[in-house]
């Protein structure tokens, strides 16, 4: 019948959309001309318009966020791209073992990161890929401060820090590493801006020291932000004609849901405003994120505001004014994380953190694939409570794919049978229906009903040849996110020329294999009646294969391994039935 043959093109069809309409709505970030945000500002004759906007931008602790947000920089004092010449000779360097930083004296900003264990590319392992960073090209810090009544940072400028030394390194052996800034406000009052480092970790800790030795009370409130311009995602890559799709843009924890999308062109048109008790907002793109977390304890307004001037998009918090009565001490802290997206790492920091690694709608299928592939690698297991670690694994990432095929096979294993035993008999009966669809050719219902009666006859259903496929696009689909999503697959060789599993197959011998795989299950499966499902059928195996080119290498692979083990299956399946005929 034709059923079966229409059922599987459709299931092709539906995959193809659904791949298509990701990459669209999902990840690729439209080309938009930024909209021009209203400015609120009064004028101000003796003012630049520049200094105007950052008027605008200053907050007021324990104000709502219709008041809107912290200032990024202030009249003449500006860490952006324009003076990062003169900044750079000052810039305080930060070493440890996975973190490459560079700090501003001005404000105390981190202006710059890079991160040693993840190379830019595969073939220069001594070029780290840079996270952070403000120069002529490029503008993505992370910057945090006090604002307030007696904040360091004001309408009239940001405070230059002291430094005790120019450079600071995580010693070998040493687990914790601190660098202090230090800021005499006067009348009394000290202030300590202390990023603490840890050993392995990319997360920073950095708290703002009060130290009121003056005989009046200080008052101020903590903000942090990250500041990024409209550029592209430097770690995208482009194969073929084809972008490999990533999403660019902030990300946030909302008590109403524990993770938020917040495209750019979101934050042009609506910006972000809300008020809450812990939470983070983060900035994501292609394996990497960065992200300010506070206190969970604190109560904090999250906001984002889109500078068209600059074309630049600031994500924030800020929290509650507080005081420090004279002689007293108080530390103001928020944890700062900039690296890849490693599941277990974000978890362990915040709530939803870890969903920053989106696999999209099929979430509940990619996860338990990510946590198996991550076993066949490493040995170790962490899903639904089950902690499990052998201590060793097959290591490459490629035969971790093959073997995770063979255990989806497995699964499928039954299923597939009664499909092939399917396929078989309706092989096996073809002769029978093209004789009856001749002898009744001129009675359409005629040729149906005798058919059906083909079918019932020989215990055949129709439907059960396409039931394994449709059943496996979902697992195709979700291993196409975790190849697509998970940093640990990022540049992981297989063999020879392929040298990264989360890319194309550079010179397209995957998808060649595939399509020649393909072919071979055609020539198993019994020919369709229709003559134009029989061309479409015909070329199918090339048509996916031209599909695949741009996918993946480790998705390829699955679907070749998962190919010639169908190939086998369905070929003893059909011996089997035709010895018995």
């Amino acid at each position: 019948m034709d059923i079966p043959r229409a059922l599987v093109i459709t299931g092709i069809a539906v995959v193809s959309y659904l791949l298509i309409q990701a990459w669209q709505q999902d990840y690729m970030a439209p080309d938009t001309t930024p909209v021009a945000q209203e400015q609120t500002a009064a004028p101000n004759s003796g003012a630049a318009a520049e200094d105007q906007d950052e008027e605008h931008l200053l907050p007021e602790p324990d104000a709502g966020p219709e008041q809107g947000a912290v200032p990024d920089v202030a009249a003449g004092q500006d860490t952006g791209s324009d003076n990062a010449a003169t900044a750079r000779a000052d810039r305080i360097q930060v070493n440890t073992d996975v973190l490459s930083l560079e700090i501003n004296p001005v404000g105390g900003d981190v202006v710059r990161v890079a991160l040693p264990e993840y190379p830019r590319h595969a073939d220069t392992p001594d070029q780290p890929f840079v996270l952070l960073e403000d120069d002529a090209t490029r503008t993505y810090v992370a910057q945090s401060g006090l604002v307030g009544p007696n904040g360091t940072d004001t309408r009239e400028g940001r405070p230059t820090w002291a430094a005790a030394q120019p450079s600071y390194s995580l010693d070998e052996g040493q687990k914790e590493l601190n660098v202090d800034l230090t800021l005499d406000q006067g009348g009394g009052v000290q202030i300590i801006k202390r990023y603490t480092f840890e050993r392995g970790s990319y997360l920073v800790r950095v708290s703002h020291i009060v130290r009121n030795n003056g005989n009046q009370p200080w008052q101020g409130a903590l903000y942090g932000q990250i500041k990024r311009d409209g550029s592209d995602d430097p770690g995208k890559s482009t194969q073929g004609f084809i972008p490999m799709p990533t999403y660019l843009g902030a990300a946030y924890w909302s008590e109403e849901k524990p993770y938020n999308k917040l495209p750019f062109d979101d934050i042009q048109e609506d910006p972000l405003k809300l008020t809450q008790e812990g939470g983070w907002i983060a900035m994501l793109q292609h394996y990497f994120v960065s992200a300010w977390v506070p206190d969970a304890q604190g109560r904090y307004t999250y906001s984002t505001v889109y500078r068209q001037n600059r074309d630049e998009y600031l994500l924030r918090f800020v929290g509650a004014n507080q005081e420090v009565a004279p002689g007293e001490e108080k530390v103001f802290y928020a944890e700062f994380y900039t690296g890849p997206k490693v599941q277990d790492h974000l978890e362990a920091i915040s709530p939803g953190l870890n969903m920053t690694v989106d696999y999209g709608w099929l979430w509940f299928i990619a996860q338990p694939i990510f946590h198996v592939l991550v076993f066949l690698q490493s040995g170790e297991l962490d899903l639904f409570g089950l902690e499990l670690d052998l201590g060793v694994g097959v290591v490459n990432w490629g035969v971790a794919i093959i073997l995770l095929t063979l255990i989806i096979k497995l699964l499928f294993f039954k299923l597939s049978a009664t499909s092939y035993r399917s396929m078989a008999k309706m092989r096996k009966v073809a002769p029978e229906m093209q004789r009856i669809k001749e002898e009744y050719k001129s009675d359409r219902q005629k040729q149906q009903q005798e058919t059906m009666k083909l079918f019932q006859r020989e215990k055949i259903n129709p439907l059960g040849g396409c039931l394994p496929m449709l059943v496996q696009m979902p697992v195709f689909i979700s291993l196409y996110y975790v190849l697509l999503e998970s940093v640990e697959l990022r540049q992981a060789p297989f063999f020879l020329w392929i040298n990264d599993l989360s890319v194309m197959d550079p010179y397209f011998v995957l998808p060649i294999l595939m399509g020649a795989s393909m072919f071979l299950q055609t020539r198993l499966n019994p020919t369709p009646a229709d003559p134009t499902q029989a061309q479409v059928m015909k070329w199918m195996p090339l048509i996916f294969s031209v599909f695949m080119l741009w996918f993946p290498a480790g998705l390829v692979l699955y679907w070749l391994t998962n190919n010639l083990l169908s190939i086998g299956q369905q070929y003893l399946i059909t011996r089997k039935i035709e010895s018995e005929s």
